[in-house]
């Protein structure tokens, strides 16, 4: 009787066992190209599992900003269409800001509770809303009304600075909070230049911006959609007592008595407020000092967007590895108020754009410097309460910044609200500057 063939037998054992061997043979150039390919793509599977989901946070934040970015630098052009004065047009800054104020850590600590991703969706969803009601606006005061609303939608970003924190390590920490910095930037390079384009000077009214808003609408729909579609959530849902987080008031006490955080808090509030009197007014004044319209407005925030975006997607890192993020901080607040005083004394129209970027590349390391020391001072179930808090104290800044700058802007004249960021810039980074010993006093127990 014949013996069993047992080659295929053998063979499939030889198959089963090769992958706990497997080397390449230098004889044949498939199975080194396999073996090659096999690292190469374990190499992307690995990198897309530890950054896939701050990619796509990243994707979602640059999308949204885009449609932000249309929408700012317009502002002081759309108030004045309806017929708005000076301090009403200001005042459409405030009401966004005051939206903003109880938002932010409300849905900060929601977001803590049942997760960042049903917070994103919501908030994009109504922001969709809001700027098509925008759109249509009859007048001014519709148009404010709509506008605080607007701040209650936007009221996202401490959830957005939560999901990095949740995705990143320690020591990863500050270079992410940079990169989503950068989608912001970025947005900004985007977003005031498509602006600038769709906007039709000779429309009547608020129409001649209804097609920039639709388009900003239509961005904020894409986020909407991303968000659903690729964001993974962080967080694991909890009950409202086992996630049980402190009242704004609460939090705030915790804050005042940490050296550290009370600090990062008050530089919040005096730099922010020179970041909304700017913002709020340089239409304005560029208008009166240099007869600067819409295009020219939506134009200078491309060289001001790569200058930002290449700090924090660059330069930031480095940076912080070297000098860690208090010296980092201290050293942008000075630049930032170094812009002001450049441009106060400036006469000359086409020295705006190198004097915004350097402001710029101060402003870029600011808010992420900030951020990274505000998540690695707390603990991890209240990070988003206290980003929260600190993006409130941003609010303020931003409701008393543009009201006060309106203020002196026609008291003064219009370098009165550029001078005025100077001045509450210089008390930010002296704050700064003493961050350092009491992070070491900290560290040190």
């Amino acid at each position: 009787m014949a013996k069993p063939d047992t080659r295929i037998a053998s063979t499939d054992e030889s198959l089963l066992s090769e992958p706990d061997n497997l080397r390449p043979d230098e004889d044949d150039p498939r199975d080194t190209r396999t073996f090659f390919r096999g690292r190469l793509l374990g190499k992307v599977r690995a990198f897309l599992n530890e950054n896939g989901p701050l990619a796509a946070m990243f994707a979602v934040v640059f999308v949204n900003l885009v449609g932000f970015g249309i929408v700012v630098p317009l502002m002081p052009f759309f108030a004045q269409s309806l017929q708005a004065q000076a301090w009403q047009v200001t005042l459409m800054f405030t009401t966004y800001s005051l939206g903003q104020f109880f938002a932010e850590p409300y849905f900060g600590r929601l977001s803590d509770r049942i997760g960042r991703k049903p917070i994103l969706i919501v908030t994009t969803a109504l922001s969709v809303l809001f700027y098509v009601l925008l759109a249509f606006s009859p007048n001014i005061w519709i148009a404010i009304l709509i506008r605080f609303f607007s701040g209650l939608s936007s009221g996202n970003i401490s959830t957005i600075q939560g999901y990095v924190s949740d995705v990143s390590p320690p020591e990863k920490r500050s270079g992410r909070m940079s990169l989503i910095g950068g989608a912001f930037s970025l947005g900004f390079i985007i977003g005031p230049f498509i602006g600038g384009i769709l906007s039709h000077e000779t429309a009547a009214g608020g129409n001649q911006f209804r097609l920039p808003l639709m388009g900003a609408a239509l961005l904020s729909a894409l986020a909407c959609l991303g968000v659903m579609l690729f964001i993974r959530e962080s967080r694991e849902r909890r009950t409202k007592i086992e996630a049980a987080q402190p009242h704004i008031l609460k939090t705030a006490q915790e804050a005042l008595q940490s050296p550290v955080l009370v600090r990062l808090i008050l530089s919040t509030l005096c730099y922010m407020m020179a970041f909304a009197g700017l913002e709020s007014t340089f239409g304005l004044w560029a208008e009166a000092r240099f007869h600067w319209g819409p295009k020219e407005i939506g134009a200078i925030f491309l060289p001001l967007g790569i200058a930002a975006a290449l700090m924090q997607m660059v330069f930031m890192r480095p940076l912080t590895r070297r000098y860690g993020e208090s010296k980092v901080l201290a050293a942008g607040l000075f630049v930032f108020g170094l812009s002001f005083v450049l441009q106060g004394m400036n006469h000359i129209g086409w020295l705006i754009t190198p004097i915004i970027m350097l402001g710029a590349l101060g402003q870029a390391v600011i808010f992420s410097s900030i951020c990274a020391i505000i998540s690695l001072s707390t603990a991890p179930d209240k990070q988003g309460a206290m980003l929260g808090l600190n993006m409130s104290t941003g609010a303020i800044a931003r409701i008393t910044g543009p009201m006060i700058a309106g203020y002196v802007f026609s008291l003064f004249g219009p370098d009165a609200s550029v001078w005025m960021g100077a001045v509450t810039t210089l008390p930010a980074a002296l704050l700064a500057l003493q961050l350092g010993k009491y992070q070491k006093r900290k560290a040190h127990g």
